[in-house]
């Protein structure tokens, strides 16, 4: 079974949350790397569908994985389609830009989540978490922290597999 019907363009995604939000719709979302799929990922993005009616992700687009050499892992197209089978997320789009700014003027969400762990970032002028929110605010939205496990996918790609993937091993792009 194929979930590519959840898989948008960016602009399609505006259009369509414009729509929900329209008809009373609470749209959330979600944004990161998401390169290795993770329980942290999991239940992160299950909590945050308990908090609204449609929950949309956006990527972080290859060319802005800026978590080393060899990352990401997978590329944009099959991060979106592994998000895409998760019956929690309603619609997933690679974002055109480094962060989530201007996707969130652009889809305007009612809510956007991120991880607890980033809350202390939202008061530093300098962060892309205070970047982030003001967009989400300007847009009408608000800001809500997930309280859950934390891990780090790049920890884990950094333990694990890095020695593989300098030895070329898990190259199957």
């Amino acid at each position: 079974m194929t979930h590519h019907h959840k898989i948008a363009h960016l602009d399609e995604l505006a259009r369509n949350m414009a729509e929900l939000r329209e008809r009373g719709v609470v749209t959330g979302l979600a944004h990161g790397c998401f390169d290795l799929l993770h329980l942290g990922h999991v239940r992160y993005l299950a909590r945050a569908r308990e908090r609204c009616d449609f929950l949309a992700v956006t990527l972080t687009p290859d060319a802005f994985v800026g978590k080393g050499a060899l990352r990401p892992v997978f590329p944009e197209e099959q991060r979106a389609e592994v998000l895409a089978a998760l019956d929690m997320v309603d619609a997933v789009a690679v974002n055109r830009w480094p962060t989530a700014v201007e996707a969130l003027s652009l889809l305007q969400p009612t809510r956007y989540f991120k991880g607890l762990e980033r809350r202390s970032e939202m008061e530093d002028p300098s962060s892309v978490m205070h970047a982030e929110a003001l967009a989400c605010h300007a847009a009408g939205g608000r800001v809500e922290f997930i309280d859950d496990l934390v891990f780090s996918s790049t920890s884990v790609v950094m333990r694990y597999y890095s020695p593989l993937l300098r030895e070329g091993w898990m190259m199957s792009r």
